[in-house]
């Protein structure tokens, strides 16, 4: 059997390796070609047991395995990503981000959390079973990308053009973090993810404020007006059609959500509020995991200099929840604000390419019997908390329509680990404890009670 209960946390060995690969500031949005691959090299040389490989898409490379030696056995398909967020003010991190530190109990640098330590975590436990066995309990492909930072443009093409050699029974994603770190969490669900702009001209050009004003319509003006107009006082979305199919939170649910431990007074004091806000009707936590979202990102506009802008730009984003079709939102707000007639001004929106529907698991798939009970394992004392992850994972919805198979959530990240911000960190005690609960989880949907069933004898379809 393989030892995980060998791996020390502390072992400078395994915090050297994670090291360089950390070092390589694989940020997708701006990073050149030969530093993305050079990141992709290091995950393929990582799975030579697998065949690894580097292959070329229409944008960064991804990075493909697969060790199919075990007929008749489930095949999984292990997705995860390579590229990191952008470093933004080094001003503000406490070390350099691209060098892994250590401080305390914890492990400091960009894409240690999300996703560099958890995509580690598995390749260790490849590599552990192919050690000390010989081979893996179940049939494992792997799939690395480049580009889901950035929305990942180009894996639809790429996942639909080669569907049939990634075809598998279940999708692990190293990504998407637990909720907290006071329990053990497992995702059922994600949202989904539109995205608009809404530009409101007038001039030709910037005017002149004191030649101009009280004579023509400001664009800023009418653009926060529009923006007001998009909820009502009670934090409920004013936008006619948003809320179509989106299913009544049941009672059963309303009492599941209630019984999950969650300081309301603490989550606002953490975030430096005097107090909460959001749709009426809805608890806190309610609102987070099974309600849609409308959110103004951010309003672009002049200066503080004194000129009446030609042009005012707000960006907007909505999270989506089972039932919302993304172009039907899209089509709802632009009709809402096209219908906002104010005089002196143009008024268009423009929806961003690639809206994501929500994502969901039943709670009853075998996958989250058998991760609960790996989780279990792991940790003997604590309840597993089946949660949701209010952000977006564009790929689970990609995975179930061109493969037609479900992702399970399965990352030792954690939400409050700076994931997208300075000084990003990962608790170095989640790379043993990942590793026991991927042994584990391989384990029980190979040959337990949650095994999967293959849909043919030889591993593949």
């Amino acid at each position: 059997m393989v030892d995980m209960l060998s791996f020390d946390s502390t072992d400078a060995a395994y915090l050297d390796e994670l090291a360089d690969y950390v070092a390589v500031p694989s940020v997708s949005r701006d990073a050149t070609a030969e530093t993305m691959r050079t990141a992709a090299q290091w995950l393929a040389a990582q799975l030579s047991f697998a065949g690894g490989r580097v292959v070329d898409t229409a944008g960064h490379p991804v990075v493909r395995g697969e060790w199919l030696g075990a007929p008749g056995a489930p095949t999984i398909l292990v997705y995860g990503h390579y590229d990191v967020q952008p470093t933004g003010d080094l001003a503000e991190w406490r070390t350099p981000p691209f060098e892994l530190r250590v401080d305390g109990d914890v492990m400091r640098g960009r894409g240690v959390t999300d996703d560099k330590g958890p995509v580690f975590i598995v390749l260790k436990v490849a590599q552990a079973f192919i050690e000390q066995e010989g081979a893996l309990p179940l049939n494992v492909k792997f799939l690395f990308e480049g580009e889901e930072e950035i929305g990942s443009p180009h894996l639809p093409a790429y996942l639909r053009e080669h569907a049939d050699e990634l075809a598998a029974d279940l999708v692990i994603s190293a990504d998407g973090a637990m909720w907290r770190p006071s329990e053990p969490s497992l995702s059922i669900a994600s949202k989904g993810l539109v995205t608009l702009d809404v530009e409101v001209s007038g001039a030709a050009t910037d005017l002149h404020s004191g030649r101009y004003g009280g004579t023509v319509a400001n664009p800023v003006h009418a653009l926060s007006e529009i923006l007001a107009g998009l909820h009502a006082a009670d934090g409920r979305v004013a936008v006619d059609g948003f809320y179509d199919g989106i299913p009544e939170l049941s009672d059963e649910r309303r009492a599941a959500i209630a019984a999950v431990p969650f300081d309301e007074d603490r989550y606002r004091d953490d975030l430096g509020l005097d107090g909460l806000f959001g749709e009426a009707g809805y608890s806190t936590l309610e609102r987070l995991w099974e309600r849609p979202t409308l959110e103004i990102n951010g309003v672009l506009a002049g200066g503080k200099y004194t000129v009446i802008p030609h042009v005012a730009t707000a960006h907007i984003s909505c999270r989506l929840v089972p039932g919302q079709r993304p172009e039907r939102v899209l089509q709802a707000i632009t009709d809402h604000v096209l219908a906002q007639k104010i005089p002196g001004v143009r008024v268009a929106v423009r929806p961003d390419k690639g809206g994501v529907p929500a994502y969901t698991i039943p709670a009853g798939h075998p996958a989250i019997r058998a991760a609960t009970e790996a989780l279990a394992h792991v940790y003997p004392d604590q309840d597993v908390l089946l949660a949701v992850i209010a952000g977006t994972l564009p790929a689970t919805a990609l995975f179930e329509e061109v493969l037609g198979a479900k992702t399970l959530f399965f990352s030792f990240s954690t939400a409050d680990e700076n994931l997208h911000a300075p000084n990003e960190f990962m608790r170095i005690s989640r790379l043993r404890e990942g590793m026991r609960a991927w042994e584990r989880l391989w384990r029980l949907l190979a040959d337990g009670p949650h095994r999967l069933a293959p849909v043919r004898g030889d591993g593949t379809r």
